[in-house]
């Protein structure tokens, strides 16, 4: 039984290490600026509206669990895709951060994806969020408030002053930009598991002394 044992972990050894070893600048990601945020991070830009994005959920939730404790991630939701007009997905930004504010951002951005891609149906504004949030326990004037807020206003304005900052780098989404310096690329055949590593190893790497 031991020797079994013994055969299978030699087996499984070259899988498990050499994930890290075979990222490949170009490859599995670009080095957009000289140098990285003075903490580490993850930015996520995604849409609501893009089928891709909803289907990378549950990844995202892998990737969240695979960073380390100091590491922070953002989602920044994108308003420049062609299957909706700018201000309703302006309205799905606003509704993002009322329901960060709310710490309910990951259910109610599930019943987004939910109303636009399972339930087929349209968002029209910020009505039609409204009454998601409703449905999914956020009381009508809590929503309300929090929707005229200086802060969730802020919240916005932030959210799409990063748009605007790596504007040239979005390409399409879901786009993960790590550390303020790392872009990652995924090829065709990486399997979930593998994007997690990736996006968990930029998190960790550490910047090459200047000689």
């Amino acid at each position: 039984m031991k020797k079994l044992f013994s055969i299978l972990m030699i087996m499984l050894l070259p899988f498990s290490v050499s994930g890290a070893d075979d990222w490949e600048e170009g490859k599995h990601y670009e080095v957009i600026s000289e140098k990285a945020t003075a903490k580490p991070e993850v930015k996520e830009f995604f849409s609501f509206w893009c089928p891709a994005c909803n289907s990378f959920e549950p990844t995202v939730k892998k990737i969240k669990e695979g960073l380390g404790e100091g590491v922070k991630f953002s989602k920044i939701q994108v308003n420049f895709m062609q299957t909706a007009g700018q201000d309703v997905q302006e309205d799905a930004t606003k509704a993002m951060i009322i329901g960060r504010v709310l710490k309910k951002e990951e259910v109610l951005n599930a019943a987004i994806f939910n109303y636009i891609h399972k339930q087929r149906l349209t968002v029209t504004g910020l009505k039609d969020l409204r009454s998601i949030f409703i449905i999914n326990g956020v009381e009508a004037e809590e929503f309300d408030k929090l929707a005229k807020s200086f802060s969730v206003k802020s919240l916005v304005n932030k959210n799409n002053r990063e748009i605007d900052t790596y504007r040239k780098n979005l390409t399409g989404v879901p786009n993960f930009i790590v550390n303020g310096k790392y872009q990652a690329k995924f090829q065709r055949d990486m399997t979930p598991d593998q994007i997690v590593s990736l996006i968990v190893w930029l998190s960790e790497k550490k910047e090459k002394p200047k000689p």
